[in-house]
């Protein structure tokens, strides 16, 4: 059977995205769920828990609820949680069971804001989609509530779109952040890590969206077409490709044409299978990173995109190979030198393929996550001792 995964894990659910893209922001998030299954979202998807608490909570779904429809149970327990704890919004969002007993998170959230007088999103996961489905609806979201018209920021003002852990190593805000000031810019805000509610309100005072992961481009879209401000796709990986993403942010602030896009997905040739070298992970951290090897390098790289390849960035450049079954095919049709992947890669990689690890913590969860790599202003020289 097509897509079903016999050695390779899943990829984090869209439950764990919007837990992770709210974590920081001071909300309460509430997971309809059985008893005990946040430890899935928290402890296996979540770095942070470990040494920043956050409000992430779980419903405590019975079977006895899900067969009778007791949503006044979820909505009577929220409002109390929320009574007691002052967040400052409240977040519901389901996983398999509430979508297959049909429960209407819109609905049940319309009535925990009327109880309780705090902001309440409903959002639609299921536990069934990739994390970063629900890390885009939770971004967009809080956009759509909190950012508000307002003038622009001195310089060039730049907000980071699609930053969670379940992409990037903690600290790479910082990382990110660092390498904006020394280019001359000035980071607004981090969506989500390492920013707040007010710095969310700020967002639409920056002139560009840097876009680091396909998680936030439906964001940048949303303030694209109610702020008109540009945004650009990439990662700094490597100095060339640094100052490359640099030049195109500057293009873009100075833009008049507010329908402009610059994509670090223009320049690669479509549709080709030559690349020596195979990436596969998240779309625009894969892509960034073989523009690096190949400016840096000279090295022919093929990028596969199980998590869905977006045509708006990727203009096909990248593979839109979504199962195992597909990847393990591809790899043994075309047998290139190198792959880089995330370590559990290493089962579908052909015998005599080198193989770099390179851990994705919405891949592999905790496995192997005191080695994630941090790409940001990276000598990509580094991944291949």
């Amino acid at each position: 059977m097509k897509n079903v995964s016999r050695i390779l894990p899943c990829y984090a659910a869209d439950t764990s995205g919007v837990c992770s893209a709210l974590y920081e922001l001071g909300g309460m998030t509430v997971i309809h769920d059985a008893s005990g299954c946040n430890s899935t979202y928290t402890t296996h998807d979540e770095p942070r828990w470990y040494d920043r608490r956050s409000m992430v909570f779980i419903s405590a779904l019975t079977e006895m609820d899900a067969i009778m429809g007791n949503d006044e149970r979820l909505i009577s327990d929220t409002v109390a949680a929320a009574k007691d704890l002052s967040p400052g919004f409240i977040a519901l969002c389901g996983s398999p069971m509430p979508m297959m007993t049909g429960v209407d998170f819109d609905a049940i959230a319309c009535e925990v804001e009327a109880r309780s007088g705090i902001r309440t999103f409903g959002f639609h996961t299921n536990g069934t989609r990739h994390y970063t489905e629900g890390v885009s609806e939770a971004l967009e979201a809080v956009l759509r509530e909190y950012a508000a018209e307002m003038p622009k920021a001195e310089g060039i003002g730049v907000n980071v779109l699609g930053l969670t852990p379940l992409d990037f190593p903690l600290g790479a805000d910082d990382s990110i952040n660092s390498w904006l000031r020394n280019n001359g810019f000035v980071p607004v805000a981090d969506l989500a890590m390492g920013s707040t509610l007010e710095d969310i309100k700020k967002a639409a005072s920056a002139k560009v969206d840097l876009v680091v992961s396909s998680s936030g481009l439906a964001a940048a879209e949303y303030m694209l077409e109610r702020f008109g401000i540009n945004y650009v796709t990439g990662i700094p990986v490597g100095g060339r490709f640094g100052s490359e993403l640099a030049e195109n942010i500057r293009q873009a602030a100075s833009a008049t044409d507010h329908g402009c896009v610059f994509s670090q997905g223009m320049g690669f040739d479509e549709n080709t299978d030559s690349g020596s070298t195979v990436i596969i992970g998240e779309g625009i951290a894969s892509m960034s990173l073989a523009r690096a090897l190949g400016s840096e390098l000279g090295m022919d790289c093929t990028v596969i995109c199980p998590l869905g390849a977006d045509d708006l960035v990727f203009r096909g450049a990248a593979k839109d190979i979504t199962s195992e079954e597909e990847i393990e095919a591809y790899l043994g049709k075309t047998l290139p030198k190198t792959v880089i992947a995330d370590p559990l890669y290493s089962y579908v990689v052909p015998e005599g393929t080198r193989h770099i690890s390179l851990p994705h913590l919405a891949f592999s969860g905790r496995s192997y996550k005191n080695e994630i790599k941090d790409l940001v202003n990276t000598d990509i020289k580094e991944l291949f001792k």
